[in-house]
């Protein structure tokens, strides 16, 4: 279900310039769509996380994936812009019910000192759907247009909501409880006590406008080179999710060697230094092994803020990643209106520049401010 729903979340860029010439708008407008996903996925993760926390993690899951579902395949038949739109923020209203869900399920089932590689492999599952739906959302951009990677992603979606739907039948993680709201505001104050708080969905928020607000012009800046495939654009973006992949695997071995501080200093340096080098704008293929980077980087530094977050509490750990989520989600509904801004006021090397300072300091904040209130083996223990 994690890799159904991811393979939605980055289908759509490769294909915005396509999506603008055929319903006659411009470029900068059809990018918007990434942030009428985005956006709303961020308001409603608060009342998603509750809900998940009160009347069950799996059901949520399995009601969130089949709206989405629904909604992508009506934008596979969508005629104007309007529907595209509104189909777009239903779907992000609907899918923040399934990963940030998925992930407090592993908080809820997994011990703290193990739950950095099992979020590792959740992520390194997402991260592959969220590869494979960049490529072949670019591939079958060129071959069939942007209709045809709703209709294709929808479908296969849709046989994994059904499977999902009796498989998720005998799991058993935290049981639901009847609805409180003394105890859903409680679990807010829970969440905002620990000082941690601030510092993770700060930093989340500022990750998602720098890097994830990019990816919408990824497109866009190759054509500006003079590349017009819409696959080369989704190889590009694949890279990101191969570099998360990577970390994931390595992860194992990395949490025994690496402590967590220089995982998030080292992260925050490889995202650095891949916006140097985007700011170049090279070839493709040359921009999809910087990605590559990118990803491992961003992935370094984002996952040990997860881990962070399935700590902050005891009691309400799924208001807690809601509320990740919806700082995470709010950035990257802000990155493509920014980058629109950004590109067109000063140029295509300039935004990248400012995207590596930002990281930069972003990792520095995280590896000083964020310290595990109780000793973990092998993850905390030299940090």
């Amino acid at each position: 279900m994690i890799f159904a729903s991811t393979l939605f979340s980055r289908a759509v860029d490769p294909v915005v310039p396509k999506i603008a010439a055929d319903l006659a708008i411009d470029v900068k407008t059809a990018a918007l769509l990434s942030s009428a996903f985005t956006f709303p996925y961020a308001i409603m993760q608060p009342a998603l996380g509750t809900i998940g926390d009160f009347f069950g993690k799996t059901r949520l899951m399995n009601i969130s994936l089949a709206a989405v579902v629904t909604t992508t395949l009506i934008c596979a038949f969508a005629s104007n812009f309007t529907l595209l739109v509104v189909m777009r923020i239903v779907a992000g209203v609907c899918a923040g019910g399934i990963f940030p869900v998925g992930v407090a399920i592993v908080g809820d089932l997994v011990p703290v000192q193990a739950r950095q590689v099992a979020i590792g492999r959740l992520l390194a599952v997402g991260l592959t759907g969220n590869l494979i739906g960049a490529v072949i959302s670019g591939a079958i951009g060129d071959l069939l247009g942007w209709r045809g990677v709703f209709f294709s992603i929808g479908g296969f979606g849709a046989i994994v909501a059904v499977i999902a739907f009796f498989a998720f039948r005998g799991l058993s993680a935290a049981k639901s409880k009847p609805f409180n709201l003394a105890a859903v505001a409680a679990g807010f104050r829970s969440v905002f006590a620990d000082p941690r708080a601030k510092v993770c969905f700060g930093s989340v928020f500022f990750e998602g406008i720098v890097i994830h607000g990019m990816f919408p012009y990824v497109a866009l800046l190759l054509l500006a080179a003079g590349e017009t495939h819409s696959s080369y654009a989704g190889i590009v973006i694949a890279g990101f999710g191969l570099g998360g992949i990577i970390l994931s695997l390595s992860l194992p071995l990395l949490v025994t060697r690496v402590t967590e501080r220089q995982l998030m200093l080292a992260g925050a340096a490889f995202a650095a230094v891949a916006f140097l080098l985007i700011a170049i704008n090279m070839a493709w293929y040359i921009q999809a092994a910087v990605f590559v980077l990118f990803g491992l980087g961003f992935y370094m530094l984002h996952n040990c803020i997860q881990v962070h977050v399935t700590d902050l509490s005891q009691t309400a750990r799924g208001t807690a990643l809601s509320m990740h989520s919806s700082a995470f989600f709010s950035g990257q509904a802000i990155g493509p209106i920014y980058y629109g801004y950004a590109f067109a006021f000063l140029g295509v090397h300039v935004p990248p520049l400012l995207g590596a300072a930002v990281i930069l300091i972003v990792g520095v904040i995280c590896a000083r401010f964020l310290r595990h209130r109780r000793p973990i083996p092998a993850l905390v223990e030299r940090s």
